[in-house]
């Protein structure tokens, strides 16, 4: 479990991580959302108890980040946008070195590390030196030493940055796979689209607050509106519309289209379908429009910058 109260972060003056609150729970993937500089790697920093918080407390796997800093390293597996690899030692080397970092048993010390590497499609770089890795394999190398000790909670940061599609895909789906082993994961990305398909809840952090926070449904309804939906006629409408205002609130529409907003679509869909066919109009398809976290994520960004141009956000 991750959790903070008011979490902030002064580097003399400036305010880097300003109140940060949240809670994310064992089997739950996080995602913290926003440009650089908003605070995301100040606020991993913290979570690790690299950096101690100006104000506010953190627990991470039930220990205090500034009281019991050492306990919260034995249970925190990180992966740091800058992952400091000894170039001159090999996989199997630089693996071992902190596989004894973190007190592994010799058996673990021999498997794991070897196990990890396998899953990952770098077997046969363990006798590599790390200068010899491309980007992409340093990543993942990163990223096994993160999972090295078999930590219960995991701070990624920009997990799959970096990679290939396959090796992208490789490494969300180990995410996925941690998750459903109850660990908790908290993650920072620019990939959106990566971040609509992990995360179970989101937050958006811009200028070290947290503007918006929900599952992406939640922050979906509440910045973008309620489900779109989108229905194709086999002929033109001929003034069908006026027949639905009482039931959705339609936003679009064309000769043998339209788009309308429900909160409700297993309530307001059967009713559509039924009055345009009792007028007589012909149904070729209904669906939902998809909504993106990137739609989503830039109208919220918007939003605060407008309140911010306009005084209106609370400080």
């Amino acid at each position: 479990m991750i959790e903070t109260h008011d979490l902030t972060k002064y580097f003399n003056d400036f305010l880097a991580v300003d109140h940060v609150s949240i809670l994310v729970e064992p089997g739950t993937i996080f995602a913290m959302l926003g440009p650089n500089g908003a605070g995301k790697t100040t606020t991993i920093r913290m979570l690790t108890s690299i950096l101690q918080p100006s104000e506010g407390w953190a627990r991470v796997a039930g220990y205090d980040v500034v009281q019991q800093p050492t306990l919260v390293r034995s249970h925190v597996g990180v992966l740091t946008e800058q992952h400091g690899l000894y170039e001159r030692m090999k996989g199997a080397e630089y693996l071992d070195f902190f596989a004894r970092i973190y007190h592994l048993s010799p058996d673990d010390r021999q498997h794991r590390p070897a196990a990890l590497m396998k899953h990952f499609g770098l077997g046969d770089a363990l006798d590599k030196r790390l200068g010899e890795y491309s980007k992409g394999m340093k990543q993942k190398l990163a990223l096994v030493r993160a999972m090295l000790h078999d930590p219960s909670v995991l701070l990624l940061d920009e997990p799959t940055s970096a990679m290939d599609p396959q090796s992208a895909k490789l490494v969300r789906d180990a995410i996925r796979d941690l998750r459903r082993e109850e660990r908790t994961i908290a993650i920072t990305t620019h990939n959106l689209t990566e971040a609509q398909s992990l995360a179970d809840h989101i937050a958006v952090i811009r200028k070290g607050r947290i503007i918006a926070n929900g599952t992406f449904k939640q922050l979906s309804e509440r910045f973008v509106g309620p489900p779109l939906m989108e229905l194709h006629l086999a002929g033109r409408l001929n003034g069908a519309t006026a027949e639905l205002a009482p039931l959705v609130d339609v936003v679009e529409q064309g000769d043998a289209w339209l788009r309308y907003r429900t909160r409700d679509p297993q309530r307001d869909n059967p009713n559509v379908v039924r009055r345009l066919t009792g007028l007589g109009v012909d149904i070729v398809t209904l669906s939902e429009v998809s909504q993106t976290l990137e739609d989503v994520y830039l109208q919220i960004v918007e939003e605060d910058e407008g309140l911010e141009r306009d005084g209106q956000r609370n400080e």
